[in-house]
């Protein structure tokens, strides 16, 4: 079938019909516009805008299509598209009666309906492989409730934390990247087709009754909305973006950890490799090509927002260079997750490092000044000044931290508040030791293994909910 011959003389050359043609990336949605024309032509079947006959010889043999494959259309790229091979399929079968399957439609509402079926699965596989990567974090996080390591900030030691605590900050970020991208699908669950090329059709269609046999869950409003809005892929690559930075966040602390220097953790040989010229090294690869790949996503988003901006209503072809660079951005971001849960997953913990560094450096300085908050009722300001000093002095002194004692810590607080403190050697004891500290961080969403012990169960109950919807 030539659409050309009606309006236009003769036919385009080689290299603007290639130039022109999404028949490469349209692959994808072939069994997605096969359900697009079958719904189509039930609903003119239904309102008898067509012949109940033609309409069964076209569902019929869209029927057959489905089951043969795309491998029998002509994908030649004097195809403009899928949506024309798969006519030209039909045509071929049964004859002319193929072009009443077209009747108060568009290639312009049907390639956004076949858009959104698409990512609507795609991004509820998405969805099952999230909550499979919060799930094995639970189960790692379960074993780890009393596993001391210490917390950074601007990586530097911060304050004693367990391996628990710190896997349940992965799975908190990954269930909120979860829950962006449930909520781009609501965006993406609305049907466009009956827009036509934008203004609907003269035709006494049902637009209800086809995005009910499609399984969406309404239908787009304003035809000239239906056919040119894209905004749905934009934010549906945000939300992977956003799952690739965090993603991105996890690879980089794998990287840093596996190191001599921090020797917290263990990659799997299955994710790691080898130099070509050194034979001692152990290199993480699987994590570096993971942190790479954010940039692949960023770039993506960037792509199709470019793209978009300022194009005027409502169809432009412009519109069909979007679709490669989501396509990219899906398998990109389904990738990188799958192989990040894999890899984490594959991660041994090093309790005795974690435990010396929590034990090294000052960590537990924190705990220190609160201590002196709570039994002298010195301002925290104060009690910071004290305890910096105290730190200061103990580094020029060559004091370790848990060596500090309650004679050491009088002698500052008496330089800068003129009293001792007059504190037990216990209670300064229980203050430096890192067990002690995170047992007393019980509050919500603390360190101590019965609020973690509560985060998991609360992120059980997500992941639950979540599958259940």
């Amino acid at each position: 079938m030539n659409l050309r011959s009606g309006r236009l003389k003769g036919k385009m050359t080689a290299d603007a019909a290639s130039f022109t043609s999404s028949i490469e990336f349209d692959r994808r949605i072939f069994n997605a516009d096969i359900k697009c024309n079958i719904a189509h032509t039930t609903m003119l079947k239904e309102q008898r805008i067509i012949e109940a006959a033609d309409a069964d010889k076209i569902i019929k043999t869209l029927n057959e299509l489905e089951s043969e494959g795309i491998s029998v259309l002509k994908l030649d790229l004097s195809v403009e598209d899928i949506h024309m091979a798969l006519e030209n399929y039909v045509t071929e079968r049964i004859g002319e009666v193929a072009g009443f399957m077209h009747t108060g439609k568009s290639r312009n509402d049907q390639v956004a309906t076949d858009l959104r079926l698409i990512l609507k699965e795609e991004i509820e596989e998405i969805e099952d492989d999230i909550l499979n990567f919060i799930e094995n974090i639970i189960e790692m996080a379960s074993q780890h409730t009393e596993t001391i390591m210490v917390g950074y900030t601007h990586l530097q030691h911060a304050q004693p934390t367990t391996f628990a605590h710190h896997l349940l900050a992965y799975a908190n970020e990954i269930r909120r990247d979860f829950e962006r991208i449930a909520d781009a699908k609501k965006r993406v669950d609305m049907c466009p087709l009956g827009a036509a090329a934008m203004t609907g059709t003269g035709f006494p269609i049902d637009r209800d009754r086809t995005a009910q046999l499609l399984g969406f869950s309404r239908v787009m409003e304003n035809s000239m909305d239906a056919v040119s809005s894209r905004d749905f892929m934009a934010e549906t690559v945000f939300a992977l973006a956003m799952l690739s930075s965090n993603l991105s966040k996890i690879s980089e602390e794998m990287i840093i950890w596996s190191t001599y220097e921090f020797r917290l953790i263990e990659i799997s040989d299955k994710y790691s490799s080898t130099s070509s010229i050194m034979p001692q090294k152990k290199n993480p690869d699987v994590a570096e090509i993971s942190r790479s790949k954010t940039a692949v996503l960023y770039g993506e988003l960037m792509t199709i927002l470019s793209i978009l901006k300022a194009l005027p209503h409502s169809y432009n072809r412009d519109l069909q260079e979007v679709t490669p660079h989501l396509w990219n951005a899906i398998d990109t971001a389904h990738s990188m997750l799958n192989i990040m849960n894999d890899m984490l997953s594959s991660v041994s913990f090093n309790a005795e490092r974690g435990i010396e560094l929590a034990m090294a450096n000052f960590s537990t300085a924190t705990e220190l000044a609160d201590l002196m908050v709570r039994e002298n009722n010195l301002p925290f300001r104060i009690a910071h000044q004290i305890v910096g000093r105290t730190v200061s002095e103990a580094i020029s002194n060559g004091i370790r931290p848990e060596d500090i004692d309650s004679k050491f810590l009088d002698k500052i607080a008496r330089d800068i508040n003129g009293t001792p403190l007059n504190i037990s050697e216990e209670l300064v004891e229980n203050a430096l030791n890192p067990y002690e500290i995170i047992k007393a961080r019980d509050v919500k969403g603390g360190p101590s293994p019965k609020a973690v012990t509560e985060s998991i169960l609360s992120l059980k109950e997500f992941v639950k909910a979540s599958r259940s919807n």
